[in-house]
């Protein structure tokens, strides 16, 4: 796919086209609220998985609605004190999958927590944490999940698994809670970027070509899913459109970008069509923090960067974590 986006002059100077609820801020304080009313119950259960140089732990804690929420803490073998902690968010109809998949970061000497992403796992990794909550008619994925209702809204309750992810990878021993980062890719970007806007004293910040930020734009500029099952929701429910562009204000990662405090980097391809590269620029150019940086490969789809992208992320996890 040749280049289909904004020139790349007008990608950095763009602004995006989301529109900030005026309270925005009160929802996600309600919403957090409401959530930490429950005990956090996170338990940690050594397991063997037959890794001789990473230790893993199956865990579970409970997120939005008291729900359990699964995930994976992995650290170096033998280690005793306090390591940075980096939280990972993983990517849409993806769960936390195997243990033995998630051994870079604990094997770079860092503590390393894995989000299980309820009601996902199916599409790839295999997930572990069931969505109790239902919602009215929605086009199949979870874009549209309760969409008729920023309350009832699937990523609410997504968003507040993962504050919770943070409170729970951080209550471990093995965690310094001080040096802490959360990661992701595609929608495991946009769950960060929700995160970097809700969790005040993160250190750094790492968000890869991600997903759910400029939601009018996406919706209209590319055909692929997931933005796409919002489009064919509306089709049927065709009266619907300002009711879903209202909910989905509360869930753009551009406004989330807009309060990140943490030091960031972000990647983009431009010739992404899952997450056009000129949504990801719209949460780049809002993020708060004057210290960001964005890697632009230029001739890649959604893989973005790749392994070499990994390899710049790490290091630059590094210098921030234990700099």
């Amino acid at each position: 796919m040749a280049l289909f986006d904004l020139p790349l002059d007008q990608l950095r100077a763009y602004g995006g086209s989301a529109v900030e609820p005026e309270d925005f801020d009160r929802f996600w304080a309600r919403t957090l609220d409401e959530a930490r009313a429950y005990p956090l119950d996170a338990v940690f259960t050594p397991v063997d998985t037959g890794l001789r140089t990473v230790e893993v732990h199956d865990v579970t804690f409970a997120g939005f609605g008291g729900h359990p929420v699964k995930g994976w803490f992995v650290v170096p073998a033998g280690a005793s004190q306090p390591l940075p902690l980096v939280v990972e968010f993983v990517g849409y109809g993806g769960g936390r999958g195997l243990a033995h998949t998630h051994l870079l970061l604990a094997s770079a000497g860092f503590a390393h927590f894995v989000m299980d992403t309820r009601g996902q796992g199916a599409g790839w990794g295999g997930g572990d944490t069931p969505d109790p909550v239902g919602s009215g008619p929605s086009f199949p994925g979870f874009m549209t999940r309760g969409v008729e209702d920023p309350d009832a809204y699937y990523y609410r309750r997504v968003f507040t698994d993962a504050v919770r992810a943070v409170e729970a990878a951080r209550s471990h021993p093995l965690a310094d809670a001080a040096r802490t980062a959360a990661v992701g890719v595609s929608q495991g970007g946009g769950i960060t970027l929700a995160v970097g806007g809700l969790v005040p004293d993160l250190v750094a910040l790492a968000a890869d070509v991600p997903f759910l930020c400029d939601f009018p734009r996406a919706t209209t500029l590319t055909d692929r899913r997931p933005y796409r099952e919002i489009g064919d929701y509306l089709k049927v429910f065709r009266d619907r459109a300002e009711q879903v562009r209202r909910t989905l204000n509360y869930f753009d990662g551009v406004h989330f970008a807009a309060r990140g405090r943490a030091p960031a980097l972000f990647s983009a391809a431009l010739e992404d069509q899952t997450c056009p590269p000129s949504t990801v620029f719209a949460a780049f150019n809002a993020y708060a923090n004057e210290r960001k940086a964005i890697e632009v490969y230029e001739f890649n789809d959604h893989e973005g960067g790749g392994h070499q992208h990994e390899a710049a992320r790490l290091a630059w996890l590094r210098a921030r974590l234990e700099g």
